[in-house]
């Protein structure tokens, strides 16, 4: 591997904010160099988030990205290739998924480096695709099952109704799988073209969200739902549309949360509500993901795959994620 770092790889950049997918750029970069406690990664298959194409909108400007020209996407899956000083868990030819921060990103590329601390082993059972898909979305939904709704996965807790918004997209279809694994009653909305899909993951319930019902998000059976994953943009559904929906306790548990849900948040906080909205942001943690490898090796949960994309039509998943009806993941394979 001497001399990889004067070579040169194939990347998708872009070097200024907005453009959406016209403002990707096909580049030959240098291969990056592993640091101290880094792997370099042959990247074989990335998930675009919707959080990718935001942070080019501009939505963390200034502090996101750290540089232009910026390669995106932060969720990965390949081999290593190449480890840093100090790397003790990984060794060149193992297979792994890794997450690489939004901050310096690097996933549209043929290779990347990653903290070893964020990558973790996949085994032969899960493919590089199912695996790439896991580390935002599938971190997300768990975290706001487990940390936020109190769900114990492996169903031994109390049984809880819960309520999963825009359950056919990325963080949704991964929250539908498993809060049926924590033995959870779940009410699911996505649009009609995707109720029998939202079914076959295991929701008990789905509302077309166009439909009055789905609207006003009651559940068909009558029930109170002690928790809302909420994967929709949080200014679309008002509170007090989820409030006479809720146990006494109830929390929605908001994923992109606008200047609304956090001005509801500290409403709700100041008046001591029992009734919650909490604003979620993942925090991506290598143990999280290698739990849910584990879920996948066993075949408890699967990656649902919108589309797969080389990355010489990179931008093709870039457009399809921005248009945001992706049933499951889109994936870009390097």
């Amino acid at each position: 591997m001497a001399g990889m770092a004067s070579k040169l790889m194939h990347a998708v950049q872009y070097v200024r904010y907005g453009g959406g997918a016209s403002g990707l750029q096909h580049a030959e970069v240098p291969i990056p160099t592993p640091k101290k406690g880094e792997v370099l990664l042959k990247l074989e298959a990335a998930s675009i988030n919707p959080l990718d194409w935001k942070i080019q909108k501009g939505v963390a400007r200034p502090f996101l990205p750290k540089k232009f020209p910026h390669i995106p996407v932060t969720d990965v899956a390949g081999e290593v290739v190449k480890v840093g000083e100090g790397v003790q868990k990984f060794k060149p030819g193992d297979k792994v998924v890794a997450y690489l921060t939004a901050a310096i990103g690097g996933g549209l590329a043929e290779y990347a480096t990653a903290n070893e601390n964020m990558t973790v082993a996949r085994p032969p059972e899960v493919s590089a695709a199912e695996a790439a898909g896991l580390p935002i979305a599938g971190v997300t939904a768990h975290q706001c099952l487990t940390k936020a709704a109190r769900l114990k996965l492996d169903g031994s807790g109390q049984p809880k109704n819960i309520l999963i918004t825009a359950a056919s997209g990325g963080v949704g279809q991964y929250a539908v799988q498993l809060a049926k694994l924590g033995n959870a009653h779940v009410t699911a909305t996505c649009g009609a073209r995707n109720v029998e899909f939202v079914k076959s993951l295991g929701a008990d319930e789905v509302l077309d969200y166009k439909t009055p019902e789905g609207a006003a998000l009651k559940s068909p059976s009558g029930r109170k739902y002690d928790a809302v994953v909420h994967c929709t943009t949080s200014t679309g559904v008002p509170w007090s549309t989820f409030e006479p929906n809720l146990s006494s306790n109830g929390k929605v548990i908001a994923i992109t949360p606008g200047p609304s849900a956090f001005l509801t948040f500290a409403l709700k906080k100041l008046s001591f509500s029992k009734k919650q909205l909490v604003p979620l942001f993942a925090d991506v943690k290598a143990e999280n993901l290698e739990y849910l490898v584990k879920l996948v090796k066993e075949g408890k949960l699967k990656t649902v795959i919108d589309s797969t994309h080389p990355l010489s039509k990179a931008e093709d998943a870039w457009a399809k994620s921005i248009d945001g009806h992706a049933t499951g993941k889109v994936i870009v394979e390097a």
